[in-house]
């Protein structure tokens, strides 16, 4: 793994992938897809050279917290506020993200409710088996990387009979969110830098249509800095070989076909539903709903939730442009002067994923980086 961080090697690939763009003829636009990849770019101090050497990267929707719309933020609201004896578990940084409402940090939960931070989906189970008197509802959210846990425990409490265990489940689907920013064609891209997480679980072939539809160039990578650069070579020599595909950069953790069992879970578990992202709309298919035998766990169903499409996000945040690689967190007003993490207008300055976080916490630290 050394040879991943080894900088003699960053300093080659960088030198190979600025050749390649000469001879492309000019700069070449890539969307990393995932936050944790925008999260070695910058920490790395790779923003800077990858410019100079004629590679554009711009920030796709890759950040499970960013893109969960506020009406989903909103009915968990509800349910911590006005939902006597519950307690709604979620993840830390869907706690802070803010609405027109305050977020669920702030918020004042009802009588014998209460809020909990959870570090795992198992964790939140656990939570009901320990307070059978209370209601306890999971907010749970995630990509096709954490999709399976988060089923398997709406499984594990049907079979142990937790009825008092709930999910808010708020699951995404990574590919048809890539066709959507295609189809938009709003953003001019020349190749997808694919999620290395997602692509453990949904595999190579997932991503095939693009290449074959689109003909756009693409490849999945790994998270270590030389990972990340593997990848961007891959992305030009195909464009420069006219031969667009889906290169595998991370053989170690990705296979063609993904992780067989947990795609099972899913399968046996949920089922495909149109669903609303921020900043990209309603997308078909793009979302995940527990099953008919497991309705006594979704918490919109047993608690009868209603989802406020129309409530949107803080005014004059532009979190969901920059979801769809529009424009760049410098690009939108609030950036820094009104919007910081210790005061956030919107998730995408919330999330540890989030691009407006990064790009606030190693902006401006990178251009003094050497690689």
């Amino acid at each position: 793994m050394k040879e991943l961080r080894q900088r003699d090697i960053t300093r080659a690939l960088l030198r190979d992938i600025e050749k390649k763009t000469r001879e492309l003829g000019g700069p070449v636009r890539i969307m990393e897809v995932c936050g944790t990849h925008t999260m070695t770019i910058h920490r790395y101090g790779l923003k800077q050279p990858l410019e100079e050497a004629g590679i554009d990267m711009v920030s796709g929707p890759g950040c499970p917290v960013c893109i969960t719309p506020n009406e989903i933020h909103e009915a968990c609201l509800d349910l911590l506020t006005k939902r006597e004896n519950l307690i709604l578990a979620s993840f830390g940084d869907m706690t802070r993200v803010p609405t027109g409402r305050g977020s669920l940090q702030t918020a004042v939960p009802a009588r014998s409710s209460r809020l909990k931070i959870v570090y795992s989906p198992e964790e939140s189970l656990g939570l009901a088996r320990a307070n059978p008197d209370k209601e306890v509802v999971f907010f749970g959210v995630g990509f096709e990387t954490t999709i399976p846990s988060i089923a398997f425990t709406a499984k594990k409490a049907r079979q142990e009979g937790v009825l008092n265990y709930s999910v808010v489940a708020s699951l995404w689907l990574i590919p048809p969110a890539l066709r959507a920013i295609l189809e938009a064609g709003e953003t001019a891209i020349s190749g997808f830098l694919y999620p290395g997480h997602v692509s453990t679980i949904i595999g190579v072939r997932a991503y095939e249509f693009i290449p074959q539809e689109y003909r756009l160039a693409g490849a999945i990578a790994g998270f270590e800095p030389n990972d990340i650069l593997l990848g961007i070579t891959a992305i030009l020599d195909q464009i420069r070989n006219g031969q667009p595909g889906v290169a595998n950069e991370y053989k170690r953790a990705v296979s063609s076909s993904g992780n067989l069992l947990a795609r099972a879970i899913m399968q046996e578990i949920l089922e495909e539903k149109d669903a609303t992202w921020r900043g990209l709309g309603r997308i078909p298919r793009s979302g995940l709903k527990l099953r008919a035998p497991y309705a006594a766990h979704d918490a919109l169903e047993k608690f009868g939730l209603s989802l406020n499409e129309r409530s949107g996000g803080l005014a004059g945040c532009r979190c969901g442009e920059i979801l769809r690689g529009v424009i760049s967190p410098p690009q939108c007003p609030l950036y820094i002067t009104a919007c910081s993490p210790d005061s956030p207008r919107g998730p995408c300055m919330v999330s540890f994923e989030g691009a407006c976080y990064i790009s606030y916490k190693f902006g401006r630290r990178e251009r003094s980086k050497k690689v």
